[in-house]
């Protein structure tokens, strides 16, 4: 098997665990009255199998692309910019005196 395929593997069947336990603790400590909600219908098990696999979904997901980003190889080169360059000094015109303050836009007759 590949690589890639396994990891993809090990990555659903981690998300799926932490799904079933983030969903337990939701239902455990009834937030926002979802534990009530769905422990207390006669098919709230739709609900709680639901609640399984969409957050599977999710943070296998979530777990798959953490494992994939930590295999990235670290660079040597130094980050950001051109590396290791000097500074340019760069002339620029002045057009005269900035003016600022409140009386400094243009004067209007009434």
């Amino acid at each position: 098997m590949p690589k890639l395929v396994r990891l993809y593997i090990e990555s659903v069947g981690l998300g799926f665990l932490i799904s079933a336990a983030f969903t337990a603790g939701l239902l455990w400590l009834d937030i926002a009255g979802i534990g009530h909600l769905v422990l207390g219908s006669d098919i709230g098990w739709i609900a709680a199998v639901m609640l399984v696999v969409f957050n599977g979904i999710v943070f296998s997901a979530v777990q798959f692309s953490i494992r994939v980003m930590g295999m990235a190889e670290g660079e040597d080169d130094p980050k950001g910019g051109h590396g290791a360059s000097e500074p340019v000094l760069v002339p620029v015109a002045a057009r005269g005196p900035a003016k600022t303050g409140p009386n400094t836009g243009p004067r209007v007759r009434r």
